[in-house]
């Protein structure tokens, strides 16, 4: 007899107004003050993002929610690398990054347009043991339910955790054209 040991990957991408600053801010304070090299660290950066985008979810106006099941440790774990690659070769610019506690901030932002910023979005990508379905978000209420499923995975399941968010200067801009380019998984709530 075999056991198989499932990995999830959770994705969760929200879209929110650009117009509430203090959520970039809050972000920007999780990453810098998080130890991402261990569980805690991670579980940490977790928590605070979910209850920073439960308490701005008045902003929020799209959102996203999947897990993919895969069969072994290490497909999970490659999905979640390529996934983050992924995500993050849509940012202009990082201006600032914590990965395994190592962190990189940089003083100044080559990208600013001069554009308003419309919109920020967030994504949350989670590998983890156990099984985990969040719900399809396509509401207000949805999106409640599914950030508090992503809060409830027991930080001795998670394997990686990674919080990336766009744009991450208040000066530079998220335009709709680009949320619509780059992010067409966002449904509306």
């Amino acid at each position: 007899m075999s056991f198989v040991v499932t990995t999830n990957l959770c994705i969760f991408k929200v879209g929110s107004l650009g117009t509430d600053r203090s959520l970039q801010r809050q972000l920007n304070r999780i990453a810098e003050s998080a130890d991402t090299s261990t569980s805690k660290g991670l579980n940490y950066v977790l928590q605070e993002t979910i209850l920073a985008l439960l308490r701005h979810s008045d902003y929020c106006i799209s959102g996203h929610s999947s897990v993919d099941v895969k069969e072994s440790v290490s497909e999970g774990e490659k999905i979640f690398d390529q996934l983050s690659v992924e995500e993050r070769g849509k940012f202009d610019e990082e201006t600032l990054v914590n990965v395994n506690n190592i962190k990189k901030k940089s003083a100044t932002s080559h990208s600013s347009n001069g554009l308003p910023n419309e919109y920020i979005v967030v994504t949350i990508l989670v590998v983890a043991h156990g099984v985990l379905e969040l719900p399809p978000i396509k509401s207000g209420e949805e999106l409640k339910k599914a950030l508090q499923k992503l809060s409830s995975i027991p930080s001795s399941n998670i394997m990686g955790a990674e919080v990336l968010w766009t744009p991450q200067k208040e000066d530079d801009s998220l335009t709709m054209q680009d949320l619509l380019v780059d992010y067409p998984l966002l449904h509306s709530i």
